[in-house]
């Protein structure tokens, strides 16, 4: 649930958070925890490549088992917690050869709950199966790429793909950013939409909040000077002078596609996401 705040400052005014309810007051599992080093936005040369990151408060690192390899093991759901490295919530789960491991926690998965992985496994949130082996119209999240490798796709909050057909070795999906495509059969999907539905609703309401969430202030072009960026200069406050925005370092900032045309993977898809249409 989304929770409001008295106005007893501007900021507070029209700022929101979580009320963590549903979530298990427990101490987060040792055995899967770690410290960790940010890079804060920085490649292997230590050179900044993603800019308006830094800062931000510690944070322990949960080792969130992504593959579930461990097969026709079930497993109870022990507690539902709370990840400060992803928007969606975890699930520690009991299997009954006493292994404790951390997953992604689907909406509805509750306290108690029993989860299983296998070839063929029941229809219900948790549960994660071959891709072919589920139902046509069923929602699911933490989707593997390649048979074996890992769930890569769709594990944010609230977010979930669609089962839309089969064809040969291959099932049709539906993606979360309106994307039709192909995946090999054999690849696991776990069944249900991931928790925390209501992460898009929140407002940060404060530059201080962003700052501990590890992002720093960014700085409009326009109100640079011309040579820190295409947009600045001017007297006063002036358009951009362009046809179209570019990035500091002259390129097109909007509109452009970047996927490389001669992409392998492009032939699994059928229909590409459909344009944001700008308010």
């Amino acid at each position: 649930m989304v929770k409001k705040y008295k106005p007893y400052t501007p900021s507070r005014r029209h700022m929101t958070g979580y009320d963590f309810s549903g979530l298990t007051k427990v101490k987060p599992l040792k055995n899967a925890t770690a410290g960790f080093q940010r890079s804060n936005g920085r490649n292997n040369q230590g050179r900044i490549t993603t800019r308006h990151k830094g800062g931000g408060v510690k944070r322990l690192y949960r080792d969130v088992d992504f593959a579930q390899k461990k097969f026709d093991i079930p497993a109870k759901v022990f507690s539902i917690e709370y990840d400060p490295n992803r928007s969606a919530r975890i699930a520690r789960l009991h299997y009954q050869d006493g292994e404790k491991r951390y997953m992604l926690a689907p909406d509805k998965l509750k306290v108690g709950d029993q989860v299983v992985t296998g070839e063929k496994a029941p229809l219900k949130p948790g549960n994660r199966m071959k891709l072919k082996n589920i139902l046509q119209g069923t929602v699911i999240h933490n989707i593997e790429m390649n048979p074996g490798k890992g769930g890569q796709i769709a594990k944010s909050a609230g977010s979930g793909a669609t089962v839309l057909a089969k064809e040969g070795k291959y099932v049709q999906v539906l993606m979360p950013s309106s994307e039709v495509r192909k995946f090999n059969g054999d690849v696991m999907a776990s069944v249900g939409r991931l928790s925390n539905i209501e992460h898009g609703a929140i407002v940060i309401g404060k530059a201080g909040r962003a700052r501990h969430m590890g992002k720093r202030p960014a700085v409009r072009g326009s109100a640079m000077n011309p040579v820190d960026h295409p947009h600045g200069g001017g007297e006063g406050r002036q358009g951009i002078g362009l046809k179209y925005p570019k990035t500091p370092w002259g390129k097109h900032a909007l509109g452009v596609k970047t996927r490389n045309k001669k992409k392998r993977s492009n032939q699994v898809i059928i229909r590409r996401r459909k344009k944001k249409t700008r308010k």
